[in-house]
């Protein structure tokens, strides 16, 4: 392994602790706890999207006439990730991308997504991230989690939208949480089916394949660059800190709202 990523992946593992071993999945004991924990994730799901594509942007030509960009190996890396993220297969066979896929599982379990799809259409209207903040109600941690994301995606620096697309969102759904998905699906057949296929199949695209592609395309955009390894490094460890803060938000609203139902 190369080892200035292995001392990223160090520097980085308290936190990813803290996220495998939150206390949100705890409290997700029904159907319509899961709801609230999908009305915030799916922005993370979203924005996921949107870094992807900004690497893939910096990375390879998307204009009209084509030249030439960067090397082949950072372009193969990336189209390789767009493709399975962006039309993969969803339970049926059908070409989804993962964003989609995951709209289709909230639909399935009753989990509107009203204000995040009032977030989209103001910003699709709009073309402006704070216009879309200021005019819709979408949560705090999420606004912070979405703003930190695109203001990595504004920088136009390959190597940190790398970076926080390798190590701020890969590999981080832990085992508890997939067993309460699973749990969920038995009690509640034809409702959480869909979800749990999103899980599974990012757990084994993202979480595999797609991680081995990113780890491979953010050393090879680093190189030897000492100053850009430590920029990733304080990059990783902030996204990270934004995970654990919209997992914060979604712990609190769940335990809140538990609190109200029982007074």
């Amino acid at each position: 392994m190369n080892e200035h990523i292995k001392k990223i992946q160090e520097a980085i593992e308290p936190l990813r602790q803290q996220i495998v071993n939150h206390k949100v999945y705890s409290v997700v004991k029904n159907i319509d706890d899961l709801a609230v924990f999908m009305n915030y994730h799916i922005y993370a799901v979203w924005d996921f999207m949107s870094l992807l594509k900004g690497l893939q942007q910096n990375l390879t030509c998307t204009n009209v006439p084509w030249f030439p960009v960067g090397n082949a190996n950072t372009r193969y890396l990336i189209n390789e990730i767009v493709t399975g993220e962006e039309s993969d297969l969803d339970a049926e066979g059908v070409r989804k991308s993962h964003y989609e896929m995951y709209l289709d599982a909230m639909k399935q379990c009753d989990a509107a997504p009203t204000v995040f799809l009032d977030f989209i259409a103001a910003l699709q209207k709009s073309g402006n991230l704070d216009t879309a903040f200021t005019t819709t109600a979408i949560p705090d941690a999420a606004r912070e989690f979405v703003d930190y994301t695109f203001n990595v995606i504004n920088s136009g620096k390959a190597h940190l939208q790398a970076a926080v697309f390798t190590f701020g969102r890969e590999d981080l759904i832990p085992y508890m949480f997939l067993t309460i998905v699973n749990d969920l699906n038995l009690k509640f057949p034809g409702q959480v089916s869909q979800f749990k296929y999103y899980l599974d199949r990012h757990i084994e695209v993202d979480g595999d394949h797609h991680s081995h592609l990113a780890l491979e395309m953010t050393a090879e955009l680093c190189g030897e660059d000492a100053q850009k390894w430590e920029e990733i490094t304080a990059a990783s460890i902030t996204a990270l800190e934004k995970r654990i803060a919209l997992w914060d938000g979604i712990y609190n609203e769940l335990v809140n709202t538990k609190e109200l139902m029982e007074n």
